[in-house]
């Protein structure tokens, strides 16, 4: 995936984002770090993340924009999802249920992304 990076200040916060295949990515580790700083932030993205309103939202995307979605694992997700023991990792997401709105990279820049559509909507953290 060739992307290019760039960052953008978001209410006097630097927020990276990358740019591939027409589509942006805004970093959540970003904005969840300025939250309540870096030991934090993979926590309040997994809260997000197993959160309904966000696994709907982020599944309704999915199933519009990707046609490799599969829709059977995310509709276990949806169901399971506000319940005391579930828990969902972004990883774990794209994993089983072959996403593309959000990505998670490994190394010195790493962090989740979230698509723009995703990373914008009302339902963030």
């Amino acid at each position: 995936m060739a992307a290019k990076s760039r960052n953008i200040e978001v209410k006097g916060i630097s927020v990276s984002v990358f740019h591939t295949n027409q589509d942006d990515y805004i970093s959540l580790t970003d904005i969840a770090k300025s939250k309540e700083g870096d030991s934090r932030a993979a926590d309040i993205i997994k809260n997000w993340t197993r959160n309904r309103a966000t696994i709907e939202f982020i599944g309704t995307w999915e199933q519009i924009h990707n046609p490799n979605f599969k829709v059977v694992e995310f509709d276990y997700f949806r169901m399971n999802a506000g319940t005391t023991s579930f828990v969902l990792s972004p990883g774990k997401w794209i994993d089983k249920t072959n996403a593309k709105g959000i990505v998670v990279k490994s190394g010195r820049y790493g962090g989740t992304y979230a698509h723009r559509d995703t990373a914008t909507s009302k339902g963030k953290f």
